[in-house]
C-alpha cells in the first residue's frame, strides 16, 4: 500500500512533464553538445571539436562588446523599471479620482505584441515624423532631428527607454500587489508617531517591500538579459553592434553566418549566466526564509 501510494502521484506528473523533457530540456540537452561540434549552416558531417568554440570566444572581441552591451541594457532597463514601477504602483495605491482608468493605461503595453510594440517605436523614434522629435524640437530641448535609431550616441539610449516601456506593466503590477498587502494599520501607526509621507516611505513601505522588490529585480534581470524580439524590430543590433545584445550576436552567428555549433556556444554561456542569476535568487530568497523563521 505504501509504495502504491507514492507511485500513483508519480505516474499522474508524467503527462505534465512529457511537454517539458520533449520542448525544453531535450533542445537544451542538444543545444548544449552542439557547441562541442564544428556543425555549420547545411554541412554533411558533424564533427567533434572539444573546447574550441570557447576557446575562440574568449578572445572574441565581438561576444565581449555584446556582453557588456546586454550588462548595460539588463542594468538600465531593470533599474528604470522597478524605479518606475514603484512610483506607478504608489500612485496607483494611492486611491485617487480615475485610478480605475489609470490601471487600465499602465497594463495596456502588456496586451501589445512584441513585434507590435517595436514598429510603435520605430514610428515614434523617425526623424522626421515621429512624435519623440517633435515633442522635443516644440519644446526648444533640440534644433534639429535627431536620428535616435542609427545614432552612436542615442541608439542604445533610445532603445533602453523602449525596453522601459515595455516592461513597466509587469513590475507595476507585483509591485502594486505588494504595497496592497501590507496592512494600514502600520502606516496609521507611522502616522501617529509623526511620521510624513517621506517617513512612511523610507520606515513602513521600502523595508515591507524590499523581498518584493528584490524578487521582481532578480527576475526582470533574467529576463532582460535574454532580451531579443523588441531591440531587433528597432534595430537588428546596429549601428555596428551598438545595440547588439548576446541573444542577437548568438542569432547572427547561427542565421547569417552559418556557424551553428559557436551559436550553440554562446547560448551555453548565456544559459550558465542566467543559472549564476537564478542561484544567487533562490539564495537569498531562502536567507529571508531562515531570517523570518528565526525571527
Amino acid at each position: 500500500m505504501g509504495n502504491g501510494s507514492v507511485r500513483i502521484p508519480l505516474w499522474l506528473l508524467v503527462p505534465a512533464l512529457l511537454p517539458v523533457l520533449l520542448f525544453s530540456v531535450a533542445p537544451l540537452v542538444q543545444g548544449i553538445a552542439l557547441g562541442f561540434t564544428d556543425y555549420r549552416l547545411g554541412a554533411r558531417s558533424i564533427g567533434f571539436a572539444g573546447l574550441d568554440n570557447y576557446v575562440y570566444m574568449l578572445g572574441d572581441r565581438h561576444f565581449w562588446r555584446s556582453f557588456q552591451v546586454g550588462a548595460v541594457w539588463t542594468l538600465a532597463v531593470t533599474i528604470g523599471e522597478v524605479g518606475l514601477g514603484l512610483a506607478l504602483a504608489m500612485l496607483l495605491n494611492a486611491r485617487l479620482p480615475g485610478q480605475t482608468l489609470a490601471r487600465v493605461l499602465v497594463l495596456a503595453p502588456w496586451a501589445i505584441p512584441p513585434v507590435i510594440k517595436g514598429l510603435m517605436w520605430r514610428l515614434m523614434y523617425h526623424p522626421q515624423a515621429g512624435v519623440v522629435n517633435g515633442a522635443l524640437m516644440s519644446l526648444g530641448i533640440i534644433d534639429e532631428p535627431i536620428h535616435w535609431l542609427t545614432s552612436f550616441t542615442w541608439a542604445l539610449p533610445a532603445v533602453i527607454v523602449a525596453g522601459i516601456w515595455a516592461s513597466l506593466p509587469t513590475t507595476t503590477v507585483v509591485l502594486l500587489a505588494g504595497l496592497q498587502s501590507i496592512p494600514m494599520e502600520i502606516r496609521e501607526a507611522a502616522a501617529i508617531d509623526g511620521a510624513g509621507g517621506w517617513g512612511q516611505f523610507r520606515h513602513v513601505t521600502l523595508p515591507l517591500m524590499k523581498p518584493v522588490i528584490l524578487s521582481i529585480a532578480a527576475l526582470q534581470t533574467m529576463w532582460n538579459f535574454n532580451s531579443f524580439g523588441l531591440v531587433f524590430i528597432l534595430t537588428e543590433g546596429g549601428p555596428a553592434g551598438s545595440t547588439r545584445l548576446p541573444m542577437l550576436f548568438a542569432y547572427e552567428e547561427a542565421f547569417m553566418f552559418g556557424n551553428l555549433a559557436y551559436a550553440s556556444a554562446l547560448g551555453t554561456v548565456m544559459v550558465l549566466v542566467i543559472g549564476l542569476f537564478l542561484v544567487a535568487y533562490l539564495r537569498s530568497q531562502y536567507r529571508e526564509a531562515q531570517t523570518g523563521a528565526g525571527a
